[in-house]
């Protein structure tokens, strides 16, 4: 089984994890989510995999969560699911599956305990070094 990464370009925590995979020598399967979008079944599949619940994978920040109403408690786990079919950038990101499990991956490092290899000493975009 491939690591598989659903990935944002635009996003520099999904690029530090992408590079750090790459650094631990594995070339992952790289999904372009706000691309391909998500299909119920598949955000059923990760959020379970991952042991989160619709709510706990709401991107809050930087997604119109607030403007759609999303942020109230009160909001059921049907209707989130909804508004991340309809807006995948809803879905916080990168969720990366390996053979070794599903993780949400922020902060990057959550990544390493899914790899096989070591990444070694590793520089992230803001300058922070994971050894």
């Amino acid at each position: 089984m491939s690591i598989v990464i659903h990935h944002n370009s635009a996003c520099g925590t999904s690029r530090n994890v992408l590079e750090m995979i790459r650094a631990a020598g594995e070339e992952p399967i790289v999904i372009e989510y706000l691309t391909e979008g998500w299909t119920r079944a598949q955000l059923l599949a990760l959020f379970a995999a991952a042991d989160l619940t619709p709510r706990q994978a709401l991107r809050t920040s930087k997604s119109p969560a607030e403007e759609l109403g999303l942020l109230d408690e009160n909001v059921s786990d049907e209707a989130l699911l909804d508004a991340m079919l309809e807006h995948p950038v809803l879905v916080n990101r990168p969720i990366v599956c390996s053979p070794k499990g599903v993780k949400l991956c922020r902060p990057s490092e959550k990544v390493l305990p899914l790899l096989s290899g070591e990444i070694g000493a590793f520089t992230k975009e803001d300058g922070e070094i994971i050894k």
